[in-house]
C-alpha cells in the first residue's frame, strides 16, 4: 500500500479523532483503522470521500464474518443454491442498505458524529453502482436482498460492467448522454477473486472425432480466449446472519502482453488482446443497431454465462457432488432472453468437456435451468442472425441445430401434419435473415417458464409462447414480481416505517402481508394527520432536489403526479404530456377551473438509438419550458423532468408521490414494479388494466385506484378492426388542440418540424393506442382532481394502498420460487459456532 502524507485537496480537518483518541475494539475504532490502514489518510487530511470509505469497509467487515459462515455452512450442509442469471443488477446505493440490514444504522450515525462527520453526508455521496438500466435489474436486485433475507443459499451471475448505461444530463431539452464511471473512485463493497476465473471462447472452428468406444465428440477450436475473474459483493440480509453473494465477472486477456511484438517495435500490438479481451466487460447494453455491437452484445452475454455454469461445474467438483446431481446443487434462473444462451451452453460443458451422452445431459440441463418471461413485444424478444452467431459461436450453434432437430422431431410426433407449427416453433427463424430465437431456446430447454403478472402469464400462453404452452402446460407459471420492503419502504421512508411499526407493531418489517392490519386504522384521525405530515415532509424534500437539479420551484401542497420509468412509447410518456397540454389549455381559457394544483413529475432515460423515445423526453422539456414560465398559470401548474432517473433518485420520488401514473397500453406491460414501490408509500394509482396493474386494483380495491382505458382484449379488437387514429382527433376538441399547439411550434421555441415525426407516428399509426385512449384518461384525471380536493377521502385512500401493497413485497416472490420452480429451502445460519 502506498501511504500519501500530502493532505488532500478539500480535506476536513478534524485534529480531535486520531487514533489515540478512539480506543478500543468499538466500531469508532474501525472505522479509524480502515482510514489509516486501507484508505492510507489519517483524520486530520481525511476527505469526505475517505470517510465514506472507511465506514464502508467497516461495515463490509460485518458482512464478510456472515459470508464466511454462509459459504462455510453451504460446502458442510447438503443445500440447493438458487444461481440467478442476469445481465442487470440495479442493486442501488450500499452502504445505507448494509447497515439496515445489519441493524447498525444508530451505531453507525453515533460513530461519525464522535468523529466529526455526517453519515447523511457520507450516505449522499455514495456513487450507485452501474449495473443495470431500469426494472429488469431492479427486480434482480430485489431478490437478492429476499434471497438472503428468507435465508436461501444463493449466487447472483453478472457482468462487472466498468461504465454503466449512461448517465442522463438534460441539454437545451434534450437528453446528452454522459460516461457512467461509477467505479472511478473505487468499490469498496467489491473483492476480486483472481483465484476464480474461467476461461470462455470465442470464434474459430469445431473437429469432430470418435473416441475409442465410438462415440462422436466435438471439439472446438476457437480464434481466441478470454478470462473471466470474478468480482463478488456480499448481498447481506435483514437482521439474519445469511450473507450470499453477487458474482461479477470482469475480462481479461489470457495473456495480456506480448513481449515479442514490444521487442519487434509494435507496442499496440502488444497490447491489443489485452484492450479487445477487456471491451467485453467495458460497457453495459453498447448500442446494438450496429452490427459491431450486435456482436459485442453477444459476446457479453456468452461470456458471463459461460463463466457463471463453469463456476458452478467448479463448486460441484469442490463439493464432491456428482455430475448427475448438479440439478440437486443448483437451481439456475435465467432472467429474460439474455441469459438463455445458457440452454446451449450447459450442454456443452456436459458433452464436449464432461464427455457425458446426449441424453443425461439433456435431463441435467432441463432439470437446472428455468425462465422467466418479461416481455410481450415481438422485437424485445431477442433474435441473433446465423452469420453472426456462426462467426462468434461456432460449437453453441451446433448444438443449437441438435437441439431443434431433436425438438421438432417431437413437435411433429405430438401434432402430425401441422408444419405450421414446426416453423412458428423452431428454434430457428427462417423468415427473412435466418436468427437463433432466443425466448424459443430458453422455453425449450427449462423446466419452468413464468411470467412475472398473472395477466402476463395468461397473454404471454396466449401470444407469444402459445404453442409452447400447448405443448408442456405442466411447465408454465406466474410469479408476480415483488420489490423489497427494505430499500423501498425502510431505508427511503423512514418516517413511514416508524409510524407503522407505532400504529400495528414492527412485524410487518420481515411479513409484508401484517401491513394488512393498518386498514383497520384507515378511519382514524390522528394516523390521518400524522399521515399527512410524513408526506408533506417527503414532498418537501422531494421539491428542495427538484430546484436543485432544475432550477424549478414547486409547491408540496400541489399534488405530485408522477411518471418515473423507462422512456418508450408503450409506456405513454407522450399520453400524459398530451393531457398536460390539454389541462393548460384549458386553464387558460378558464382561469376559474375548479381542479387541483398539480406538479407533473416524469423521469426516465431513452435508449441511445431511441429517437422516438428521445423526441419525447424533448416535448416534456418544451411543455414545461412553456407552462413554468406562463404567469398566467402561476402556481396551478408545473412541469419537471428530473434528470438522472436512478435507485438513487427513486428513494426520494417514491415516497413524495400522490399519483402514480402507470399508463401503458393494455398487454403490453409485462408487469412492473415502480407501481408496486409507489403502492407501498401511499401514492394512489392511474393506471390501464396491464401488468400488475390488475393485481394492484385487486388488492387495493377499486374504490382505492384510478382506473381507465381500453383492456388488452379491447386494444387488440381494436386494431383487427382497422385502428384509424386520425379519427379521435378530429372527434375531440381538446386532443386536436393538443397535437396542432405542437404542430405549430408551441413547445418547440417555434420551430414546426421538431416533433412532426413524432405526430405523424400518432395520427397515422399510433402503434400503442395513445389516441384512444386520450379522452377516457382526461376523464379519469378529472376524477383524480376531485378526490384530491377531499383531503380525508385521499389520505384514506392513501393508507388503504399501503395496508393492500403486502402481496407485492419480493419477498414472496422469492418464496413462491423456491417453493414452486427452485425447491430450494431456507438454511440458518449460526455465526457463532462458525
Amino acid at each position: 500500500m502506498i501511504m500519501s502524507d500530502v493532505p488532500a485537496s478539500g480535506a476536513t480537518a478534524n485534529a480531535s479523532a486520531t487514533t489515540t483518541d478512539v480506543q478500543g475494539d468499538t466500531f469508532q475504532h474501525d472505522v479509524v483503522r480502515n482510514l489509516i490502514c486501507r484508505q492510507a489518510r489519517y483524520p486530520d487530511i481525511a476527505t469526505t470521500h475517505d470517510w465514506y470509505m472507511a465506514l464502508a469497509y467497516s461495515v463490509r467487515d460485518r458482512m464478510l464474518a456472515r459470508w464466511a459462515a454462509s459459504t462455510k455452512t453451504y460446502a458442510a450442509k447438503d443445500v440447493k443454491v438458487a444461481c440467478y442469471l442476469s445481465a442487470e443488477f440495479l442493486i442501488g446505493p450500499q452502504l445505507g442498505n448494509n447497515l439496515l440490514n445489519l441493524d447498525m444504522t444508530s451505531e453507525a450515525r453515533e460513530a461519525m458524529r464522535a468523529l466529526g462527520q455526517s453519515l447523511d453526508d457520507l450516505l449522499a455521496i455514495e456513487e450507485e453502482p452501474g449495473l443495470g438500466n431500469g426494472g429488469l435489474g431492479r427486480l434482480a436486485a430485489c431478490y437478492l436482498d429476499s434471497l438472503a433475507t428468507l435465508e436461501i443459499p444463493a449466487i447472483g451471475y453478472g457482468i462487472r460492467y466498468e461504465f454503466g448505461i449512461f448517465d442522463q444530463e438534460i441539454r437545451d431539452g434534450w437528453q446528452a448522454e454522459i460516461t457512467d464511471k461509477w467505479l472511478q473512485k473505487g468499490n469498496p463493497w467489491e473483492i476480486v477473486r483472481p483465484d476464480v476465473s474461467h476461461y470462455v471462447s470465442f470464434g474459430g472452428n469445431t473437429q469432430s472425432e470418435t473416441d475409442a468406444q465410438g462415440r462422436l465428440r466435438v471439439r472446438w477450436i476457437p480464434a481466441r480466449q478470454v478470462k473471466g475473474v470474478a468480482c463478488d459483493m456480499p448481498m447481506q440480509g435483514y437482521r439474519v446472519n445469511t450473507c450470499n453473494v453477487l458474482r461479477l465477472w470482469k475480462s481479461e486477456a489470457v495473456e495480456s502482453f506480448d513481449f515479442q511484438d514490444f521487442n519487434a517495435g509494435e507496442y499496440y500490438e502488444a497490447v491489443e488482446e489485452k484492450v479487445v479481451s477487456e471491451t467485453l466487460s467495458k460497457v453495459l447494453y453498447p448500442n446494438d443497431e450496429p452490427e459491431a455491437g450486435k456482436r459485442l452484445r453477444l459476446a457479453q452475454q456468452y461470456f458471463f454465462v459461460s463463466c457463471s455454469l463453469q463456476d458452478m461445474l467448479r463448486l460441484m467438483d469442490a463439493k464432491g457432488t456428482p455430475l448427475d446431481k448438479f440439478p440437486d446443487l443448483f437451481a439456475a434462473q435465467l432472467n429474460d432472453t439474455h441469459p438463455s444462451i445458457a440452454v446451449a451452453e450447459l450442454m456443452r460443458l456436459l458433452i464436449d468437456d464432461r464427455l457425458l451422452s446426449w441424453d443425461a445431459a439433456w435431463d441435467i440441463t432441463q432439470r437446472t435451468l428455468a425462465y422467466t418471461n418479461h416481455t410481450l413485444l415481438p422485437e424485445a424478444l431477442e433474435k441473433w442472425g446465423l452469420p453472426l452467431f456462426q462467426s462468434l459461436l461456432p460449437r453453441p450453434l451446433e448444438i443449437i441445430y441438435e437441439i431443434n432437430r431433436r425438438f421438432l422431431q417431437d413437435v411433429r410426433r405430438q401434432f402430425p401434419d401441422d408444419e405450421a407449427r414446426v416453423k412458428r416453433m423452431s428454434l430457428i427463424d427462417e423468415t427473412g435473415e435466418r436468427k437463433v430465437r432466443m425466448a424459443h431456446l430458453a422455453t425449450v430447454g427449462s423446466h419452468s417458464v413464468n411470467g412475472v403478472a398473472a395477466l402476463h402469464s395468461e397473454l404471454l400462453k396466449q401470444t407469444v409462447l402459445h404453442d409452447f404452452a400447448e405443448m408442456f402446460p405442466e411447465r408454465f407459471f406466474n410469479v408476480t414480481n415483488g420489490v423489497t420492503p427494505r430499500r423501498f419502504l425502510m431505508l427511503s421512508n423512514p418516517e413511514l416505517a416508524r409510524l407503522l411499526d407505532q400504529t400495528i407493531g414492527n412485524g410487518w418489517r420481515r411479513d409484508l402481508a401484517q401491513l394488512d392490519a393498518l386498514a383497520a386504522h384507515a378511519d382514524d384521525t390522528a394516523l390521518h394527520d400524522a399521515w399527512r405530515t410524513i408526506r408533506r415532509g417527503n414532498k418537501t424534500a422531494l421539491a428542495a432536489r427538484i430546484q436543485n437539479a432544475t432550477g424549478i420551484d414547486v409547491d408540496p401542497a400541489a399534488l405530485f403526479d408522477i411518471q418515473v420509468k423507462r422512456i418508450h412509447e408503450y409506456k405513454r410518456q407522450h399520453l400524459n404530456a398530451l393531457y398536460i397540454i390539454s389541462l393548460y389549455r384549458r386553464l387558460l381559457r378558464d382561469p376559474n377551473l375548479d381542479t387541483a394544483p398539480r406538479c407533473f413529475i416524469f423521469g426516465g432515460k431513452a435508449a441511445p438509438g431511441y429517437a422516438m423515445a428521445k423526441l419525447i423526453i424533448r416535448l416534456i422539456n418544451g411543455i414545461a419550458e412553456v407552462v413554468n414560465n406562463d404567469t398566467k398559470i402561476g402556481n396551478r401548474m408545473k412541469v419537471v423532468f428530473y434528470p438522472d432517473f436512478n435507485v438513487k433518485n427513486g428513494h426520494w420520488i417514491y415516497p413524495a408521490a400522490d399519483l402514480s401514473e402507470q399508463i401503458s397500453t393494455a398487454g403490453k406491460e409485462a408487469s412492473g414494479t415502480g407501481n408496486m414501490k409507489f403502492m407501498i408509500n401511499g401514492a394512489l394509482t392511474i393506471g390501464t388494466l396491464d401488468g400488475a396493474n390488475v393485481e394492484i386494483r385487486e388488492e387495493a380495491g377499486a374504490e382505492n385506484f384510478f382506473l381507465f382505458g381500453l383492456t388488452a382484449q379491447q386494444v387488440e379488437e381494436r386494431k383487427q378492426a382497422g385502428y384509424r387514429p386520425a379519427e379521435y382527433a378530429q372527434g375531440n376538441d381538446d386532443l386536436r388542440d393538443a397535437l396542432d399547439q405542437i404542430a405549430q411550434g408551441r413547445f418547440s421555441r417555434g420551430d414546426k418540424q421538431m416533433f412532426q415525426s413524432l405526430l405523424d407516428n400518432l395520427l397515422k399509426h399510433d402503434p400503442f393506442l395513445v389516441l384512444a385512449d386520450f379522452a377516457d384518461y382526461v376523464a379519469c384525471q378529472d376524477r383524480v382532481s376531485e378526490a384530491w380536493r377531499d383531503t380525508r377521502l385521499w389520505t384514506r385512500m392513501s393508507i388503504m394502498n399501503t395496508a393492500r401493497s403486502g402481496k407485492f413485497s419480493s419477498d414472496r416472490a422469492i418464496a413462491e420460487y423456491g417453493e414452486h420452480i427452485w425447491k430450494t429451502r431456507a438454511t440458518r445460519i449460526d455465526l457463532a459456532r462458525s
